[in-house]
Formats: C-alpha cells, sequence, structure tokens
C-alpha cells in the first residue's frame, strides 16, 4: 500500500517573497523621505509602488487564508489537504483572476477588486452561523489589516514617506472591505447572508452569481459617481479608525503616478 502525504503546512515561499517585495518597498519608501525633500520623488514614488502592490498581494492571500482558517475550524476537513493554509498562491483556484488582474485593477484605478478564489465545501460546514463566518472573515481580514496599519502610522516613529505608503496600504484595505461586504451574489456580503435566505431567493443567487459581480465592476469603473460613493464610504471609515486622509491622498497620488 503506498504511503499517503502529508498535507502542506509550512508558509509557502511565495508568500514571504510577496512579504519581501513589501519589506524592500518600505526600505525605499523610507530612504526617498530624504531625496524628495531635495525635491525627487523617484526612489519614494518607486517605494510607495512596491510597498502598496505588495503589501495589496500579501492581503490577498490573507484574505483567502482567513476564509479556508475559518472553514477547516468549522467543519471542512479538506482545506488543509488543499494547501490553502500555507498561503500559497497557486494553491488558488485561478492564479491570473486571484492576483494578476487585482494588481492591474488596483494600479490603473486605485480600486482594490477581491481576487483569490479557494474551494469551500459547504455541505462540510456545521452550520448556517459558521458558513456566515467563512464568508465573513475574508473582509475581516482586510478590515484587521487597514485598522493595525493606520494605528501603527498614529503610534509608531516612522518617516514620513513610510507614513505615506502605509496610510494608502490602509485605506485601500478599508476599500477593499467595503467593496467585498456589499451583499451582491458572488461577493463575499452576499455569502454572509446567503444561508439564511429562502431556498427560491438562494437559487436565484445562484443564476446571477457568475456576472454579478461583473456588473458592480463595470458600475464602479464606468458609471460617474459610483466609484466616488465606494471611496466616499471607505474614506469616512478610514477616518473613523483613525487614519490620515492627507497622507493616503500623497500615497495615492504616488501610486498612480503615471496618471
Amino acid at each position: 500500500m503506498g504511503q499517503v502525504r502529508a498535507a502542506p503546512t509550512r508558509i509557502s515561499p511565495w508568500f514571504l517573497l510577496l512579504v519581501a517585495v513589501t519589506a524592500v518597498g518600505a526600505v525605499l519608501c523610507v530612504l526617498g523621505t530624504a531625496q524628495a525633500r531635495e525635491g525627487s520623488l523617484a526612489l519614494l514614488t518607486a517605494g510607495v509602488v512596491l510597498l502598496v502592490l505588495g503589501g495589496w498581494c500579501v492581503s490577498l492571500c490573507l484574505h483567502e487564508w482567513g476564509h479556508a482558517y475559518t472553514a477547516h475550524r468549522g467543519g471542512d476537513d479538506g482545506i488543509e489537504n488543499r494547501g490553502y493554509l500555507t498561503l500559497d498562491i497557486r494553491r488558488y483556484a485561478n492564479v491570473g483572476l486571484s492576483f494578476v488582474l487585482p494588481v492591474v485593477f488596483l494600479l490603473l484605478g486605485g480600486i482594490p477588486l477581491p481576487g483569490g478564489a479557494v474551494w469551500i465545501n459547504q455541505w462540510a460546514l456545521r452550520s448556517k452561523r459558521i458558513r456566515s463566518l467563512v464568508s465573513l472573515a475574508g473582509p475581516a481580514m482586510n478590515l484587521v489589516i487597514g485598522v493595525l496599519l493606520s494605528l501603527a502610522v498614529i503610534f509608531v516613529p516612522m518617516s514620513l514617506g513610510l507614513a505615506v505608503g502605509l496610510s494608502c496600504l490602509a485605506l485601500i484595505q478599508i476599500l477593499a472591505f467595503v467593496l467585498n461586504i456589499l451583499p451582491v451574489p458572488g461577493l463575499d456580503g452576499y455569502g454572509v447572508v446567503e444561508p439564511w435566505l429562502s431556498p427560491s431567493a438562494q437559487r436565484l443567487g445562484a443564476k446571477v452569481r457568475p456576472w454579478a459581480p461583473l456588473v458592480l465592476f463595470v458600475l464602479v469603473i464606468g458609471v460617474p459617481g459610483v466609484a466616488q460613493a465606494l471611496f466616499g464610504v471607505g474614506q469616512v471609515l478610514f477616518s473613523a479608525i483613525g487614519g490620515d486622509a492627507d497622507y493616503a491622498a500623497t500615497g495615492y497620488s504616488l501610486l498612480l503616478f503615471w496618471r
């Protein structure tokens, strides 16, 4: 009889690489602060881009890890065998949709579209409450990251450039939370309420799930006022947790340097 292969449990080196890219961006932000005072923004801009994009990818991994870990604790015994707990981006359903598109959309328009995809065995979860918690865990991870980054800027002494980059990344986390928590089929917010809906409402949600997020994203990107409303809600929440709007705005301008 063949030997059963143990499920991977170590943190993926690919995730550690994303953390390293983020750390390099942070170092460049610190070094770029002095250069910016002398009139050159090149090094600071490179630092903010690496810090924000790297940090965004790290948060995408943690978002999906939140789903997976909660499902693992809630009864889905196959989570560990699928490798989701290792934070390995190669384990997700589609790396292009999980990482490439979210990064491209963030760099082009500053909008943190959801990425990642872990397959959850809903039938293995022990209750409706757990199913809701599994869906909530991903956006909650973004919210926690946003709060922690904002608190770091407030209480940890750091250079102005690093504060700008971290504030921008914190606001992006809050925007990701706001977008993901919308009760639209295909988004996590709908997953929170879906277990409590009637069977007919669940069937309707299943029918519109494939294209509902696409319609939402088209509205956000293409219809004047929709993105502004999203950013408005995100900025109110960002300010409520102590985020510095001026720092975040400066970070966004450096992230979208090409505009």
